[in-house]
């Protein structure tokens, strides 16, 4: 083949391309940051814990979620009550703190506490939860 140009038996070099800040952003980003989903009796017991998961810096924001029916099984009989969910906005590294407190402050003997990462999310919304949580002033 002429000179400089490769011949089809010579692999080519890889193409190397730095990624952008929001690239790499993103690439970092599952299961950094999750939801945490959180029954709760009634919307005064969801605000209480809200606000000392947010003040505590645990959760960047919590939706109080009212309306709920739930139907389960406790103790060998099918229950069924009225609850609030509570949709807690957090970062992995927070979930711990933020479990551990939720079940010292909790009403219920079994709460619900399940954490669900985030796969994706609008980038400048993911780093105001980051902001947050931030504990430097």
């Amino acid at each position: 083949s002429p000179e400089g140009i490769p011949s089809g038996d010579a692999p080519s070099p890889p193409l190397r391309l730095s990624p952008s800040p929001t690239i790499q952003y993103l690439a970092a980003m599952p299961d950094f940051h999750c939801i945490v989903l959180c029954t709760v009796p009634d919307a005064d017991q969801g605000a209480a814990l809200a606000q000392g998961l947010v003040e505590d810096r645990l959760a960047a924001c919590v939706n109080i979620v009212p309306g709920l029916t739930s139907v389960y099984r406790w103790r060998d009989a099918v229950q069924r009550d009225s609850e609030c969910l509570l949709i807690i906005k957090t970062r992995r590294d927070r979930f711990a703190a933020l479990r551990d407190a939720l079940k010292a402050r909790h009403p219920y003997e079994l709460p619900e506490i399940i954490a669900v990462p985030v796969s994706d999310g609008l980038p400048a919304y993911l780093a105001w939860i980051d902001d947050s949580l931030d504990t430097t002033p």
